[in-house]
């Protein structure tokens, strides 16, 4: 028996998140990842994937310290990012300035510090080689501003509104982590080797670049575009379905209901939406959608997931579409280097077998 792409296979045992697609949770560490995303901070959420308990104040305090302290980045990252081409893509450039991290205190064990050190410095990687690419200078990082304020304020130099904050902070929260996806598998099977910690983020964030796993909302705000006005919906969105064409940022893999991190995001949407025209028409678009779907693919449960609302809200606050994939890795840093402390604990080297169907000797021709 083969099992293409190793769908429905287990292959670790993990405490840190579940996913029941049937019944649409998503659950980090023992609680409700939407309720977190609701109520939380991005710290404690990433204290809680990372340590596997919500923090006290004292420990919050220590890593919130400990996180600002490595958002300045070293200078030979600064001069790495300058002297990169210039049509080098973010995702690209995030991968290759991690990979310059890797320096030889980095070894197999990681560490939580080695963990932190990534996390902080992977914003700080984005907003300079974005204000970079935009003609402007990159601006340092504020250590009194929180992990997602700072983000906002290194790209923007501004400090976001609250809205904005909450907004993008939801989105961080809930991108965070998600089980045994494919970046986070080739996360694991790096360190099973007994690789270090930055190799096996460079591959997981290799993992991400592919279109079929970090890419999604671009495609979403590509149809809000062509859509452009509530009246064209319909008439947009049965054309595609008449054509046989997917709609984007509908159905996923795992979730055969609502997805809890769109439910969560429509939340936050709905709370931005007076006078916001991108997030009105997001939402008028999903409520046409999803009839639309029942009818032309019947049975099929098929409703928004997170990429869907993440192209709304992104677009909302004012980040453009190429900032989509690398804000996606940034939050799911904690993810990734949660797996690896985890598999390192308990490490056995990755090796699946393939099965062979190629020719059987075949003779030598003289």
């Amino acid at each position: 028996m083969v099992y293409h792409g190793l769908k429905g296979i287990a292959c670790v045992e993990t405490s840190i998140s579940h996913i029941d697609g049937e019944k649409g949770k998503l659950i980090y560490r023992g609680y409700n990842a939407e309720q977190l995303a609701l109520t939380s901070t991005f710290e404690e959420v990433a204290y809680l994937i990372l340590h596997g308990t919500l923090p006290q104040e004292e420990h919050l305090r220590q890593f919130n310290e400990m996180l600002a302290s490595y958002r300045a980045l070293p200078e030979s990252a600064e001069r790495l990012i300058r002297s990169l081409p210039a049509q080098m893509d973010d995702m690209a450039v995030l991968r290759t300035v991690i990979s310059s991290f890797g320096e030889k205190t980095y070894t197999f064990r990681p560490t939580m510090e080695e963990a932190v050190r990534l996390i902080a410095a992977a914003p700080s990687i984005i907003a300079y080689r974005k204000r970079l690419t935009d003609g402007r200078e990159p601006v340092q990082p504020l250590s009194e501003l929180g992990f997602v304020e700072n983000y906002f304020y290194m790209l923007k130099g501004k400090r976001p509104t609250e809205a904005q904050k909450k907004a993008l902070e939801t989105y961080m929260i809930l991108a965070m982590e998600h089980g045994m996806n494919a970046s986070t598998f080739s996360a694991r099977v790096t360190v099973s080797t007994e690789s270090d910690l930055v190799s096996a983020v460079t591959s997981a964030l290799g993992t991400m670049k592919g279109p079929l796993h970090g890419g999604a909302p671009s495609a979403v705000t590509e149809m809000l575009e062509d859509i452009r006005e509530k009246e064209n919906a319909e008439s947009y969105l049965r054309e595609k379905l008449e054509k046989g064409e997917r709609l984007m940022g509908f159905g996923h893999r795992v979730y055969k209901t609502h997805d809890p991190r769109a439910k969560a995001l429509r939340v936050k949407a709905e709370e931005i939406a007076g006078g916001d025209r991108d997030i009105d028409l997001a939402l008028h678009v999903e409520n046409t959608a999803i009839p639309l779907l029942e009818e032309y693919k019947p049975g099929r449960k098929l409703y928004t997931n997170v990429e869907f609302y993440a192209a709304a809200v992104m677009k909302a606050i004012d980040f453009d579409a190429s900032l989509f994939t690398p804000t996606f890795s940034a939050a799911r840093m904690v993810g990734w280097c949660a797996h690896v402390l985890e598999q390192s604990e308990n490490n056995t080297i990755f090796r699946p077998s393939a099965k062979y169907i190629g020719e059987m000797a075949v003779p030598l021709t003289q």
